[in-house]
């Protein structure tokens, strides 16, 4: 399922605490986005015990529950990590992933709150949560009387948000200083083969690992950690990053003239780190509409464009890879701005 209408994690719990109080709520997004640990979030702040069931880990009777004979009638007991006297927080896991026999077995607990003569008690919240198909993660389609069942929200990963978490929950200081560089790199597709992918949980992980490990970690070591939880190209620009701290050397001080671009080749996926750098700065930066420049953004303008020149001087593919257009061939930067470079920088535009 996909929706052009998505929330971020900030915006969640408000939601949760307005819907999921008075009906079940299911949760979409990508593998490895947070879903699981929002949920457990927002159960501590209702002051709710949550409790995790995995859809792809059950059978229909691990929920219906074993027959009794009670006064010599049958009936089903459910099971006791189910059926609590006290009011809690039914957290649904991958249920779009279960059999389709284990998503039936859920209509009446969803619907009604019960299951056979057990009901759930009054306060306590059922969400569920689950991949989508695009993700190519396991989830099998929900029949429309379950879909209808609950109310659907989209979570996507915003780097703010993570951001803001990861700077009041011990995240290692090289993910924080280098996601706040490369915002676009918090998060990526998951790939069509078995290759790990960059998530907000594969940051964890390697902050994780990294203080584990210790801030002396050799270079060899940081690439087997980094190629072990990101998307390759994430990671080849994560270990540059980490080149340029331990030398003092950033973007900044290159614009600023205190550093100039490096030369030696064994420093080119550094030089290629600063180049990717310069092209976000320059999507941020850069106001879509010249006349609206100011004359702090003419001044950045000029210099960009020196640093271009040199930049084309050691790599002209590191300076054309600035001013690139996307996967799509969609330009990502202002119009005005690749005239000018077209104009004053035509071996970049001849290329282009």
């Amino acid at each position: 399922m996909q929706a052009s209408v998505t929330v971020t994690p900030d915006q969640l719990p408000e939601l949760l605490l307005h819907v999921a109080v008075v009906r079940p709520v299911f949760l979409w997004g990508a593998p490895g986005i947070g879903k699981s640990s929002l949920v457990r979030t927002f159960a501590d702040s209702l002051g709710l015990e949550c409790v995790t069931l995995l859809g792809t880990q059950l059978a229909p009777e691990d929920l219906i529950g074993v027959p009794q004979i009670v006064d010599g009638r049958s009936r089903f007991a459910p099971p006791e990590l189910i059926a609590r006297a006290q009011p809690y927080c039914l957290f649904l896991d991958e249920l779009n992933a279960a059999s389709p026999e284990v998503q039936k077995s859920f209509y009446s607990l969803i619907l009604d709150r019960r299951i056979g003569t057990y009901e759930l008690p009054a306060g306590s919240v059922v969400i569920g949560a689950g991949n989508r198909a695009t993700d190519n993660a396991l989830a099998r389609p929900m029949a429309s009387a379950l879909v209808n069942r609950m109310v659907h929200l989209h979570l996507r990963a915003d780097v703010d948000d993570w951001l803001k978490w990861a700077a009041v929950n011990d995240i290692h200081p090289w993910v924080i200083r280098y996601l706040t560089q490369r915002p676009d790199h918090l998060w990526s597709a998951p790939p069509k083969t078995e290759a790990p992918f960059s998530t907000p949980r594969g940051w964890h992980m390697l902050s994780d690992a990294l203080h584990s490990r210790g801030d002396d970690i050799d270079d060899t070591t940081l690439q087997v950690l980094a190629t072990g939880t990101l998307t390759l190209g994430h990671a080849s620009g994560f270990r540059a990053f980490v080149k340029t701290v331990r030398h003092a050397f950033d973007l900044d001080a290159v614009f600023k003239g205190e550093a100039a671009w490096p030369r030696d080749p064994v420093d080119r996926d550094l030089l290629y780190f600063l180049a990717e750098t310069m092209r976000a700065r320059l999507v941020k930066e850069l106001p879509g509409d010249r006349e609206h420049t100011s004359a702090s953004v003419r001044r950045f303008v000029l210099r960009a464009k020196s640093l271009l020149v040199e930049l084309a001087e050691i790599s002209v593919e590191c300076a054309q890879l600035v001013i690139a257009a996307d996967a799509d061939g969609v330009p990502v930067l202002p119009s005005w701005f690749l005239i000018e470079v077209s104009r004053d920088l035509p071996r970049l535009a001849a290329r282009r």
